[in-house]
């Protein structure tokens, strides 16, 4: 179906009497004749996701800019098994050209410095300024870095955090490919609710992975946890003592007595009851919504954007449209997975209210698996809808204590086979 600008003022007009549009959305953009102006802030699983779906579905009628910075995209998830030497690093990087040859995404490599949402612009890295009829803020996390004593961005760059994969994740690859037999990893978990939460524990397990392939019988990973217990922790705990007995020991705050100050310089970490000396130290501090959402004002008390379950737009914001890490979605786990279902809700009720096209009932999915020696993974996951005001599980699953070898392996592959699809519906 083509659009004219018949076609694109009736949609606006039917889509303002269905009660689609708020006050002012799209309206003068529409009476001007001009497509409706949709931008994008954040490449990730949600903003790109997103995008797509727009440009695809709506075919030309909406102006479609994706404002992301990175020429090309590390995916956290799997940055895992690149750890774990199950990938390369070039297998969970990924580009922008098929967006924007094949749909026409306009991609403005610059970051997003500020937000007016008065003026519904967004202020670019270098000043100049970019409008949207609606705006979708999807940054993912930024760490709180001063959330463990003595971490800092600087500091990073010596006990890196890994947690916004890329430079990070490939300094961290470095520095365990570098250990000698006998040496110690201190990893600090970080508090809830944070970025992927069987990440950290899927991290153990990699690290773990490639200490014993290399023999290292001495080498031990001690995990300081700011919580008292994590996702899958009976499987993850099953799985330490089956393939790396006696390596891994996590300690909740009621054995390490409360986590202190990090010291790049001497490498230990205190604790209640002493410091820990280690030869390498992942920290994994505390987390809240991208910076860039919490300088527009979308995010509440807790750091995170509150938004409506039925369409995750802002319940700060009207004209803004909030995905992924950053926002605050009910039972839905922080995920790639969870991005990338929340986006296709959002982009079918942008849509919708842009063009005037049919919105359907929000549904949302997500499945994380965690893979713990070869062949071995496990997995964890549920469906969502809109219920209470919130997004709420209507069923859940979890990987079970007894499964056999044969499940475990069909579960890796399901683990590979759901990677290579979703970076395909993300960026092909």
């Amino acid at each position: 179906m083509s659009f004219t600008r018949r076609h694109v003022i009736k949609a606006g007009a039917v889509a303002a009497a269905a009660g689609l549009l708020p006050a002012g959305f799209v309206g003068p953009a529409i009476a001007q004749g001009a497509r409706p102006r949709l931008v994008v802030i954040g490449g990730g699983p949600g903003g790109a996701t997103l995008a797509k779906y727009v440009a695809r579905d709506s075919q030309g009628a909406v102006d479609v800019t994706l404002v992301e910075p990175k020429e090309r995209f590390a995916t956290c998830f799997h940055s895992n098994l690149y750890l774990g030497d199950f990938k390369g690093f070039d297998e969970i990087e990924h580009g922008y050209e098929q967006l924007t040859e094949g749909y026409g995404i306009k991609h403005v490599r610059q970051t997003a410095q500020a937000i007016d949402r008065e003026a519904k612009s967004v202020r670019l890295g270098d000043g100049s300024d970019i409008a949207y009829d609606h705006l979708v803020v999807a940054p993912g996390i930024d760490l709180i870095y001063d959330s463990v004593e003595g971490y800092s961005e600087d500091v990073a760059e010596r006990l890196p955090h890994a947690w916004q994969a890329g430079p990070q994740t490939q300094l961290l690859k470095a520095q365990l490919d570098a250990l000698e037999d006998g040496a110690q990893i201190v990893m600090i978990a970080p508090p809830n609710p944070y970025r992927c939460p069987p990440g950290p524990y899927e991290r153990v397990s990699m690290m773990a992975h490639v200490l014993k392939a290399k023999g290292h019988t001495r080498s031990r990973i001690l995990i300081l946890d700011q919580k008292d217990r994590f996702s899958k922790q009976a499987l993850f705990m099953q799985g330490w003592q089956r393939h790396y007995t006696g390596m891994v020991e996590w300690q909740d705050p009621s054995i390490h007595g409360g986590i202190g100050a990090v010291d790049a310089a001497s490498m230990s970490v205190e604790t209640g009851f002493g410091p820990y000396e280690a030869d390498l130290i992942n920290v994994i501090p505390a987390q809240r919504a991208g910076a860039i959402a919490v300088s527009a004002g979308l995010t509440n008390e807790t750091g995170y954007c509150p938004i409506l379950p039925e369409s995750m737009r802002s319940a700060i914001d009207e004209n803004v449209t909030v995905l992924g890490d950053a926002s605050i979605a009910g039972d839905m786990p922080k995920s790639g997975f969870s991005a990338n279902s929340q986006a296709k809700v959002a982009a079918n009720a942008i849509r919708a209210a842009l063009t005037g096209s049919r919105q359907f009932p929000a549904r949302y999915a997500n499945t994380c698996w965690s893979l713990i020696a070869t062949d071995d993974a496990v997995k964890v996951g549920g469906s969502y809808a809109p219920a209470d005001g919130k997004i709420t599980a209507t069923e859940t699953f979890v990987s079970q204590l007894e499964e056999d070898e044969a499940l475990r392996r069909q579960t890796q592959e399901e683990n590979i086979g759901w990677y290579e699809g979703i970076v395909a519906d993300i960026f092909a």
